[in-house]
């Protein structure tokens, strides 16, 4: 498909689309079609990055290494569960794998072992890597699975496909693991059940813990900078930003203050517990009105 179809379709899922560039070019100008072929293709492949870190993530997948030049896919879906698109063509995501797991890939049938590493996998399969370490351990949250799934039943919905043409790179070339933390069949069977449906604009659930500090400035529903010069809302969210800050800052001193107190007590300063709990419960009502305060003047 097309680039800005590749784009559409994925927003079209609900997705957060992101787009970098490289060296000033847009991602559809990054890729490796001067090595090889891209198309037909015919199937999508998942991949974990065994990577920390959300921007240094994309930057490498983006760019690459040394030995392996970039990108290393077209999307980047990261644990906010957004999908950065780094190049649109031919990407070294896939290398070398099985012709009997294409064959299979291709007819929509069971995946057979993966057993050789003779066929050109840049060629035939869309690439995301999944921001994750890889190692069992770190976690995959739930909005960047839902992302996942929504990444590749937007790819298998605009070509026709079913989940059969959804793998993970550990299916199809010797010795690779990824993605690990989740199963593909476990994957394939989300995709199934989305593809039944309509596609939805609604986006995943964002996690607090996981929220990207771009989407701070979406308060009172804009997302432009103060440096935009953009009306009351953009001014409200940076004062609402402002206000935050600085009770935090007197939070954090007004904390300070009342730990060095209670360490002085505890040395031996003539006061009982129950004075003792007295002055820290009276530190911590004082911490709270501050911070209280502050909110109200941001």
């Amino acid at each position: 498909m097309p680039y800005r179809t590749f784009l559409a379709v994925l927003r079209a899922e609900g997705l957060t689309v992101i787009e970098e560039t490289t060296g000033g070019r847009p991602p559809s100008e990054h890729n490796r079609d001067h090595k090889g072929a891209w198309g037909p293709v015919n199937g999508v492949m998942i991949h974990h990055t065994v990577t920390r870190g959300h921007d240094s993530t994309v930057e490498i997948c983006r760019k690459g290494y040394a030995s392996l030049p970039g990108p290393l896919c077209h999307g980047v879906i990261c644990k906010q569960g957004h999908v950065h698109v780094v190049g649109y063509g031919r990407a070294n995501h896939a290398g070398l794998g099985d012709d009997d797991v294409l064959r299979a890939v291709i007819n929509e049938a069971p995946l057979p072992a993966d057993n050789e590493a003779n066929t050109d996998g840049n060629r035939h399969f869309y690439g995301f890597e999944c921001e994750n370490l890889g190692d069992g351990h770190d976690p995959w949250p739930a909005v960047q699975l839902e992302a996942i799934e929504r990444a590749a039943a937007a790819v298998c919905r605009h070509h026709g496909w079913n989940e059969r043409s959804v793998i993970g790179h550990l299916e199809w070339q010797p010795g690779k693991v990824d993605p690990r933390g989740f199963t593909m069949a476990s994957m394939r069977g989300r995709v199934a059940d989305r593809l039944d449906g309509k596609p939805t604009t609604n986006p995943p659930k964002q996690e607090e813990t996981d929220m990207d500090p771009i989407d701070v400035w979406a308060y009172k529903g804009k997302t432009r900078r103060p440096a935009d010069g953009g009306g009351r809302e953009t001014r409200d969210a940076y004062e609402y930003l402002r206000g935050t800050n600085a009770a935090v800052k007197a939070l954090t001193a007004q904390v300070g203050a009342l730990t060095a107190t209670v360490g002085t007590l505890a040395k031996g300063g003539g006061l009982d517990a129950a004075e003792i709990k007295a002055a820290a419960e009276a530190g911590a009502q004082a911490a709270l009105a501050q911070l209280g305060d502050a909110l109200k003047e941001g």
